[in-house]
């Protein structure tokens, strides 16, 4: 008999074998009723970790059974510890070897004809560790995790090329290496896609199998997200792991007999195990029986009147509900069970309606008391107007924001009998027994949830196990809760309840969860977050169909009427409720055809009919250079051909057993349905095709490929199906799915993550990743990139930097975006030390990725995370590594990118933690960049930081603020300290002491300062007093000093006596004191100035020197005592310093890398340092190279117009204060945009327009196109640092002598206009960079691709002319060269264009291609790496009156995978903008045109896509509009108007668009509501503020990163706009 529990038993059975340390967590049934003997468990260890869940399965033990006899041989009754299963070999590597006892005797023996249970069972499972039941036997499990690690280190060993033992030949032949064979020999490896099992353990009434907890099923997968299965080549490449398996089963003789959905386990990664749970339990003897085994158990008694005897088909269940003969209960309990709701599950628990409100008995004759069940729950605690106001107030509609049946609800029902340690968690942390509702009729009003179905059958559930809480109530018409569940129970199969239940049923799992009539019935889900991903459970919609009432009580009540009424209902209802079936066909799938009558069963066969060993005609000996061989990079799909020659070729293959080929027709099954989504077979149409032979209608919507494959399977002949190994070798699977799965397996063996590392970092160093391509690299990343984000030592850090570095150099450029940046975001904010992190914040990784990914998507994802270990208490390994970094990649970077992306974030961390070598990049990127930088650039923000800091202190704030201002303020004392050191002494006498009164001073005098903040202070005025020396501090310092001495010596505090002040300190000790009250800054600032002065000079600067010793005599036994040298006093207390100061650590080792002359690479945590709060020391710098000093002069004489960055202005002048502050770590794009624009520099571009520019990813360097000399087209590259053109591209004038125009004419309004169009003759009207190949390619008619070093051409790219060009007069070059802003913009005409020339381009990065326009509005396509043509795409014209051409192009598309399994590598959809004002979609996949509308009412000058689904344009009718692609284009989703002239072009930044009109420029939000806004155009200063830019804008292009943009003009001036 099964061995089946109720949960009760079944928890009491794993208490009694295991003890209370295994936790129960939920049983897990195999039918609708809750009896189970599998069980959901973890172990609690004696420290109070909790393990992983694991499987508990329970089998019977049948003595005469093989299994039952297997493990009594290894578990004998005096065994006291676990005894690892011991593998039986065969000898001379299975090489024609004949062994006895190859049969099994027994006449039940379901297992294997061709080799003894004993050897077949330690196959299966040859990790399996055998003993008693025991609860020890659990507490070692932790080492069943690495029991194949020898195996993982045998494959990296042959990798390696070292010497290796057989377990990684046994291994790579039994995942088909050198190739995959009929027959298998028994060994001593598991299979990695066969589930492991851990532990058997024996009882005397049972076996107990200890499995792994998956995360998900195959079933999962197809009923809650099948979009998980993101593509066709992750079907192939699960139904690979699935067939290799089975190929090993077969091949052992072992038919699994069970391959369905639900055997199919799943890891998170998607890795497949094959459940051989089933394949074990086949093998005993079972009686489907409903109960529980326990003896005396009350819950038969509960369950004695159930009709639904066992688990069954949906079809059988439904005919005999709606007929009468089987009960609401029962097929409410099939329906949960269909849905995937789980006994015992509190998130997903079984759910059951609310049928009555308690507050009456329930009477059939009176409607009081009932329920409405045309209504959920969820709508009647609620209303339907707060539900209508959620639908349309939610940004995602929706009426229902939780399940139908919560975790809190279901922990609430059940308060009284689960554990408190679950309520804690599920309902409250704290727990408060008068909170649970007392009475059934308080449950019922409190919840909005529905029902459960123990309170219909289980009377405990009212009984507490809590002391504190009191039993629940039932109603007071029940006597006793057996009274009240019988009552109940009633009501829910009363013939009320069975008119209505159908309609509970379609909110439920029916019609209305979706739709229109979920709408309607106020019963909208809140979607998921993403449908691609998995989930193990879920809300299921079960039918697509209303539900049909139950007939066989409707028929009772009609039962009166005239007969041939009754007959048409019978037919009406008849009809409906088969309508319904076929439409639910899905909910009985079939994935096995039993023969009944064969000539031939697997016991017929023979075990001499096979020959054993291995081909050997195949290599002997596997190495890398093999492993390397069978690695190919095609993922081509075969053809139609193909797969019929393989069917061919199958007709040989045959199965030795009807088991094993009902196990292909199982495959065939399993391989339609991924296709289909939906089963290819239920109990109906098996039938049909049994008798008739006919194929199911689903198979012509089956791809063509995969139909010949699955007709195969399922063959009605079992002899003519293909084996699995014929599957296998099918074309079906191309070269990655086996290259993929060759490189994964090993990955899967129960091994540690440190031998994984090892395995991957050999593998990949040796080129399997190169070798695999790409994709197949893609594919294996998810699963190897995670061994990098745990706790590594240095040696695995160092595997795993290989690791990552080498799925950098073979990943493209989407999936470095979407795997590889995560990784390295992940690992560069782990805290505290780290060998992996410090590796990738060195220089030369960082320029490796820099030129795989580009310095944008570096600095929109990682820049912010290095500069992240620079604050906040890091490591000081790290944020040492994390400095040299950041100082060495700002040479590269330039000063704009340095400034805004470095030096600005470091200031905002100001009082947040930044530690001191964050300060030391400040210091050391001015010392690098030189004087002219640190005065421009840094001091006037530091200046803005004391600023800042001095309004806050003078402003009442909280005292959160005022300690981070005094922090801030110390912080950026520190980085002055450091930076004047590269300053000349009449420099910093001008900007710290001159400029606006000495800065330390009004410090100083400043009133609401901190002590610690005014110590600093002091202590940093006396460093640069020191520094520029005596003569210039008694000339500038000290007449500003003066003032600060007198306010201190007349203080309240200078008047009180020696008894009152500070302690008297011996003189050691000054240096360590700490100042007590502003009066004591004069000990910190009088004797070291006596010292730099001289007494008598000091004391003749400051009148109140008597009052000053004085204080300081009685206050700190300080007096100047007069020495040979007059100049020094008795204590010195910046002696220890000065000491430090020509004394440098011995940790500065001369062999550290010199960056650019600046000074030695140290980073500031390896120095001495002194603390914030007491007196810090000064950062010095004079074990500097000298000859910084004489760089600096040089540099600062020379001219400004050599100097780099000259125009370059300071950030300080949009300093906003302490809010400007607060953006600590926000990414560019939160920065919001000012537009109060000005001209910064300008320069002349070009002779004529300047059409358009490209701008190179590093923010240096951008090409400019537009009218050359002789009006002839031309390109100029500019090195942004100079503003100087430091090289073009002259071929642009070799292509066209004329291009003629004629112009047209159009009356609009009266007026007869001329209008220009954009491209004329051999203007250069566009271009681009091809970042990928260090190209550019450039268009005047015809594209040109170049290389952007050596400006020689590399291809020229024309149309083929067809018709001659007709002759006419040449217009003025410089007017045809000129857009025409005219007031009327509406009627932007084209002109007789030759359609054969190209009008613009765009480059689709990740394909390296250039789709061009032309001007007979079609799209050339241009593979740039080979500079040949491919596809035109022709587009007829809309209009009737003249042509249009293609004046914009743009394309976007989502990062979800192809139907060939990789992430997106080419936009989805691309976008043709045309001079008419139309706008075309064309499905960038197909060629197919998705969509066209009239986008404007003129030229389209310009369109972009910042998202997936939206689209910007702008044009000359003085108009810029949002298109929301997935609603009707037939409107805008935003209008902007407010340009009085045509919009020229636009840039997106962020949420934020910048357009130009004439001259002028707007800012308009995408993020702004729906509807028409008005843009309020500015126009473009020069920095003066004074003049304004009169020039016509041509072009905009945002520097992001830079905080700049640039624009072009009609008269050819290039112009940087702050």
């Amino acid at each position: 008999m099964e061995l089946q529990f109720c949960f009760e038993c079944l928890q009491r059975q794993i208490r009694t074998d295991f003890t209370d340390k295994l936790i129960f967590n939920y049983a897990l049934p195999s039918s609708p009723f809750p009896f189970a003997s599998d069980a959901l468990v973890q172990v609690s260890n004696s420290d109070g970790v909790i393990s992983p869940h694991f499987v508990l399965m329970y089998l019977p033990v049948n003595e005469d059974d093989c299994f039952t006899k297997y493990i009594t041989e290894h578990c004998h009754e005096d065994m006291e510890e676990v005894k690892p299963n011991e593998a039986h070999f065969l000898s001379n590597d299975g090489i024609n070897t004949s062994l006895p006892g190859l049969g099994c005797n027994s006449s039940t023996c379901k297992f294997s004809t061709r080799f003894s249970c004993l050897r077949t069972l330690t196959a299966l499972s040859p990790i399996s560790q055998i003993g008693r039941t025991s609860l020890p036997d659990f507490d070692d499990l932790t080492s069943s995790f690495f029991s194949e690690d020898h195996v993982l280190h045998s494959l990296t060993l042959m990798i390696q090329g070292k010497p290796t033992g057989r377990d990684s030949t046994n291994f790579l032949n039994l995942i088909g290496l050198p190739s995959f064979i009929e027959t298998s020999v028994p060994g001593c490896i598991r299979h990695p896609n066969i589930v492991p099992i851990f532990k058997i353990l024996k009882s005397s009434t049972h076996i107990s199998l200890v499995l792994p907890k998956t995360s998900y099923t195959l079933e999962n997968i197809l009923h809650y997200s099948p979009d998980a299965l993101k593509s066709n080549w992750h079907i192939k490449f699960l139904m690979y792991q699935v067939l290799s398996p089975l190929r090993y089963m077969h091949g052992l003789g072992i038919a699994h007999g069970n391959v369905c959905p639900s055997n199919v386990l799943l890891s998170d990664s998607f890795w497949c195990w094959l459940n051989i749970g089933d394949t074990l339990r086949s093998n005993s003897c079972i009686s489907k029986k409903n109960g529980c085994c326990t003896e005396g158990c009350q819950s038969n008694k509960l369950y004695a009147d159930l009709k639904l005897s066992h688990f069954t088909d949906w079809h059988t269940v439904f005919v005999r509900w709606w007929s009468g003969e089987l009960t609401n209960f029962d097929y409410l309990l099939y329906l949960n069970k269909l849905a995937g709701r789980r006994w015992g599950d509190h998130t997903f628990h079984t759910v059951m309606p609310w049928v009555i409100d308690f507050s009456v008995k329930p009477d059939e004759n009176n409607d009081t008391g009932w329920r409405n069940l045309s209504k959920s729950k969820w709508r009647l605690a609620k209303g339907d107007e707060q539900l209508d106001f959620t639908y349309l107030t939610s940004e995602i509609p929706h009426h229902v924001s939780d399940e139908c049946l919560s975790e809190l609800a279901v922990c609430s029902y059940k308060a009284r009998r689960l554990p408190l340690s679950v309520l804690r968690t599920a309902v409250r942390s704290v727990y408060e027994p008068n909170e649970y509702p007392s009475t059934m009729h308080r449950l019922y009003q409190w919840t909005p949830d529905e029902c459960i179905p123990e309170f219909y059958y289980d009377p405990k559930i009212f009984q507490s196990v809590h002391s504190g809480m009191s039993d629940l109530a039932v109603p007071s018409w029940a006597s006793n809760p057996e009274e009240f569940i019988r009552l109940h129970r009633d009501a829910l199969e009363s013939d009320r309840v069975s008119c209505q239940i159908h309609n509970w049923i379609d909110i439920i799992f029916g019609h209305k969860m979706s739709g229109e009539a979920a709408v309607s019935a106020k019963n909208v889900m809140l979607p998921p977050s993403d449908p691609s991903n998995a989930r193990s459970a879920g809300r299921r919609q079960l039918f697509s169909l209303p539900h049909p009432a139950r007939w066989g009580i409707i028929k009772n009540k009609i039962g009166g009427v005239k007969h041939l009424l009754h007959e048409t209902s019978n037919l009406q209802a008849l009809e409906e409720a088969t309508t319904f079936i076929e439409h639910a066909s899905h909910l009985s799938p079939m994935y096995r055809y039993d023969h009944t009558t064969d000539n031939l069963g697997l016991n017929e066969v023979s075990a001499d009919s096979f020959e054993y060993g291995r081909d050997l005609t195949l290599p002997s000996v596997i190495d890398i250079h093999f492993l390397l061989q069978t690695m190919a990079d095609d993922n081509s799909t075969s053809g139609y051909q193909d797969f019929l020659l393989w069917r061919q070729k199958t007709s040989c293959n045959t199965n030795i057993s009807v088991d094993i080929a009902n196990d292909v027709f199982s495959i065939g099954c399993i391989l339609a349905e991924l296709h289909l989504r939906k089963p290819l077979f239920n109990q109906t149409s098996l039938a049909h095709y049994i008798h008739s032979g006919v194929l199911p209608k689903l198979m012509h919507e089956l791809p063509p490929q995969v139909s010949i494959l699955v007709e195969a399977c399922i063959q009605k002949d079992w002899n003519r199906r293909p084996s699995i190994k014929s599957l296998l070798e099918s074309p079906y699977f191309p070269a990655t799915v086996k290259s993929s799965y060759m490189f994964l397996a090993p990955l899967q063996l129960l091994s540690k993550d440190g031998s994984r590392l090892e395995y991957v970092a050999s593998y990949a160093k040796s080129g399997a990743l190169k070798a695999m391509g790409s994709f197949a690299t893609e594919i294996c990343a998810p699963h190897c990139l995670p061994l990098l984000l745990a706790p590594l030592s240095d040696t695995e850090a160092e595997w795993a930097y290989i690791i990552l570095r080498e799925f950098i150099k073979c990943l493209n450029l989407q999936a470095l975006k979407t795997l590889i940046l995560p990784v390295i975001q992940k690992i560069l904010q782990t805290t505290g030390y780290s060998h992996m992190k410090v590796s990738l914040l060195q220089d030369s990784f960082v320029r490796e990725l820099w030129s795989k990914i580009g310095k944008q998507l570096y600095f929109e994802n990682i820049h912010l995370v290095v500069l992240s270990n620079l604050y906040v208490s890091p490591h000081k390994s790290s944020s040492g590594a994390a400095s040299v970094l950041l100082i060495g990649s700002s040479d590269e970077l330039g000063v704009p990118v340095t400034v805004h992306q470095t030096i600005l974030p470091l200031i905002q961390c100001f009082g947040k933690g930044l530690c001191s070598d964050g300060i030391d990049v400040i210091v050391r990127i001015g010392g690098l960049f030189g004087e002219t930088f640190i005065v421009k650039h840094v001091l006037p923000l530091l200046k803005n930081v004391v600023r800042a800091c001095v309004d806050v202190s003078n402003v009442s704030r909280p005292e959160p603020m005022q300690s981070w201002s005094s922090l801030a303020l110390m912080d950026c004392l520190m980085t002055l300290d450091g930076i004047v050191e590269f300053l000349p002494n009449h420099v910093v006498v001008k900007e710290l002491i001159e400029d606006g009164g000495c800065l330390y001073i009004q410090l100083l005098m400043t009133a609401n300062l901190g002590i610690a903040s005014l110590q600093v202070a002091a202590t940093s005025l006396v460093a640069v007093s020191q520094q520029i020396g005596p003569e210039l501090t008694s000339l500038y310092v000290m007449p500003k000093l003066k003032e600060l001495f007198e306010k201190l010596a007349f203080s309240e505090e200078s008047s009180s006596g020696p008894g009152s002040g500070s302690l008297i300190v011996s003189k050691s000790k000054i240096e360590d004191e700490q100042t007590q009250n502003r009066m004591d800054l004069v000990l910190l600032l009088y004797p070291p100035f006596a010292s730099l002065l001289g007494i008598e000079r000091l004391r003749k600067c400051c009148t109140t020197w008597l009052i000053l010793e004085k204080y300081l005599l009685w206050h700190h036994n300080w007096k100047w005592e007069y020495t040979e040298d007059s100049s020094r006093g008795a204590v010195d207390p910046t002696s220890a310093r000065s000491s430090y100061i020509n004394n440098p650590t011995s940790e500065h080792n001369p062999a550290k890398v010199l960056l650019h002359g600046v000074g030695w690479s140290v980073p500031q945590s390896q120095r001495v340092k002194g603390t914030k709060k007491s007196t810090p020391h000064k950062r010095q710098y004079h074990h500097h190279d000298h000859n910084i000093a004489g760089r600096h002069a040089t540099s600062s004489s020379t001219s400004k117009e050599q100097e780099l960055w000259h125009w370059f202005p300071s950030p300080a002048k949009s300093w906003d204060g302490p809010d400007f502050l607060g953006r600590v770590g926000a990414a560019s794009n939160e920065i919001p945009w000012k537009i109060s624009a000005s001209v910064i520099h300008s320069a002349r571009a070009h002779h004529g327009a300047l059409r358009s520019f490209a701008v190179c990813q590093d923010e240096c360097t951008l090409f400019t196109a537009g009218v050359g000399p002789g009006f002839k087209g031309s390109v100029q590259k500019w090195d942004l640092s100079r503003i100087a053109c430091s090289s073009g591209y002259d071929c642009h004038d070799e292509v066209y002598n004329t291009i003629n125009l004629l112009l047209c004419f159009i009356f609009y309004l009266s007026f007869m206009l001329v209008l220009n169009i954009k491209y004329v003759g051999q203007v250069v009207n566009d271009i681009c960079v091809l970042a990928s190949t260090e190209r550019i390619a450039s268009c005047d008619g015809t594209i040109h691709v170049w290389n952007s070093q050596t400006g020689k051409s590399v291809s020229v790219i024309a149309e083929n002319s067809g018709n001659s060009l007709t002759s006419v007069s040449r217009v003025h070059a410089e007017q045809a060269n000129m857009l025409d802003f005219s007031s009327i913009g509406s009627g932007i005409l084209s002109s007789a264009y030759d359609g054969n020339l190209y009008t613009c381009m765009h480059h689709l990065e990740t394909e390296n291609r250039l789709v061009a326009g032309t001007g007979n509005a079609s799209l050339r396509f241009i593979d740039i790496n080979e500079g040949k043509k491919l596809h035109l795409w022709r587009s007829d014209s809309l209009e009737s009156s003249f042509p249009s051409l293609i004046s914009s192009i743009s394309s976007c598309g989502s990062t979800k995978m192809q139907a060939n399994g990789g992430m997106t590598s080419s936009p989805s959809w691309i976008a043709a903008g045309l001079s008419s004002g139309q706008c075309r979609l064309l499905d960038l996949r197909s060629g197919n045109l998705v969509t066209s509308w009239q986008a404007h009412d003129g030229y389209v000058t310009q369109l972009a896509a910042p998202e997936d689904h939206l689209l910007v344009s702008s044009s000359l009718d003085k108009t810029l509009r949002v298109w929301d692609l997935r609603k009707n284009v037939g409107s805008p989703l935003i209008l902007f108007r407010g340009h009085s002239d045509g919009v020229s072009s636009f840039s997106l930044w962020g949420q934020d668009v910048i357009s130009i009109s004439r001259n002028k420029i707007g800012l308009s939000s995408l993020s702004q509501q729906d509807g028409e806004h008005r843009i309020t155009p500015q126009y473009l200063y020069m920095t003066d503020r004074e003049s304004r830019n009169m020039s016509v804008l041509s072009n905009i292009a945002i520097l992001p990163f830079s905080r700049l943009f640039l624009v072009g003009t009609e008269d050819g001036y290039l112009k940087v706009c702050c």
